[in-house]
């Protein structure tokens, strides 16, 4: 049995480098950065911070369900910002994907992010098995 699985579904974008939408690794799931790439087209969407944080998170949430969690399921997930002004916004639609009790987060100024994006999470999930 392989120490590891790799993830990959069509409900969120594809990988845009060689790395995996999420590895499978003991009872944890840990997904890559999500963008807010809509998987249909494929391409960044074109709207604002509260838009595009829904899309990362629904991303996200499409990664986990392919692994037979959800976002319920997250233990630890990571934000990383271009602009920390955002904060309040994000945080707002943090809120309506994650409930209690709240996995534990780091917000992260970045120079830059993948595509000229201005939002990207990662995240961390607890499979139960």
């Amino acid at each position: 049995m392989s120490a590891k699985q790799a993830i990959c579904t069509q409900g969120a974008p594809a990988a845009i480098g060689p790395y995996s939408q999420a590895v499978v690794a003991g009872n944890f799931l840990f997904a890559s950065g999500q963008l807010p790439i809509d998987p249909d087209t494929g391409t960044l969407l074109d709207a604002g911070i509260e838009d595009r944080a829904r899309q990362v998170f629904r991303n996200l949430d499409a990664v986990a369900r392919a692994a037979g969690c959800s976002l319920a399921h997250a233990v630890k997930t990571t934000v990383f910002l271009t602009d920390l002004a955002d904060f309040k916004a994000v945080n707002a639609v943090y809120a309506e994907f994650f409930g209690q009790p709240h996995p534990a987060r780091s917000a992260i100024q970045v120079a830059a992010l993948p595509l000229g994006s201005n939002i990207e999470v990662e995240a961390i999930f607890t499979l139960g098995r």
